[in-house]
């Protein structure tokens, strides 16, 4: 379970709040007008930033003081987040070992993992190489490879046309439930939020609110979500 234990975040003018809690296994959207706090929210939960007061804590251990890359997280962003002087594999292979000096079983669980995610055969190939949605799936791969309990998804296909969104939005599905991760995923696009994550965290008026079924939230959206949305009255 991930616990959101009084969080306070202020930076200048912007301030949030956060008292929410997420059951492990759960995939849950984060939602709400361009400024709320989607990625701010994000960023304290992986350690990228520090809250002016709360506590994070992951099944009942406190995070809040430990680094990023040491806390039970994988982080996928809009970019991917891939060097480009690498290949596939070697991108992937980031997940286990930043220095790359994999031995052959490693090397083994980095071929298994490009199967999976439908890239057999585009091992070698430099991100300048692949679509737009091979280089998501690379991204995937080094996730997937981590296997970390909780993932944390910052519009990371906003930048691919719907067809591919959705083929990107069914594998990460699936990687999920067969990892039983916890995931949460900032989104703009609430057909996005109905296709992956049940439950949603609503961020409004500074305050982050504990998950809700998503369709319902959706059907009834409070005034500010509504106009950010583009929904009228």
């Amino acid at each position: 379970m991930l616990e959101l234990r009084n969080i306070q975040v202020t930076r200048g003018d912007f301030s949030l709040q956060a008292n929410l809690t997420v059951e492990a296994g759960t995939r849950n959207a984060v939602i709400g007008a361009s400024g709320s706090g989607k990625s701010t929210l994000l960023s304290v939960i992986a350690g990228f930033l520090a809250p002016k007061a709360g506590r994070v804590l992951w099944n009942g251990v406190d995070l809040t003081d430990i680094a990023p890359g040491k806390r039970p997280i994988s982080i996928l962003f809009q970019d991917q987040n891939l060097f480009p002087h690498l290949t596939a594999s070697q991108n992937v292979g980031l997940g286990l070992r930043p220095d790359l000096r994999l031995d052959d079983l490693q090397q083994e669980r980095v071929a298994k993992v490009l199967s999976q995610v439908g890239l057999d055969g585009l091992s070698d190939r430099r991100p300048a190489n692949l679509s737009g949605g091979q280089q998501s799936r690379v991204a995937l791969a080094r996730v997937l490879l981590r296997a970390r309990p909780l993932l944390l998804l910052d519009e990371p296909f906003a930048a691919l046309g719907p067809a591919l969104k959705s083929e990107m939005l069914a594998l990460l599905h699936q990687i999920a439930d067969d990892m039983g991760t916890t995931v949460l995923m900032v989104t703009h696009d609430p057909d996005d939020a109905r296709a992956l994550t049940p439950g949603t965290i609503l961020i409004d008026k500074g305050v982050a609110h504990q998950p809700v079924a998503t369709e319902l939230l959706l059907q009834n959206p409070p005034a500010g979500l509504k106009a950010y949305l583009g929904l009228g009255e």
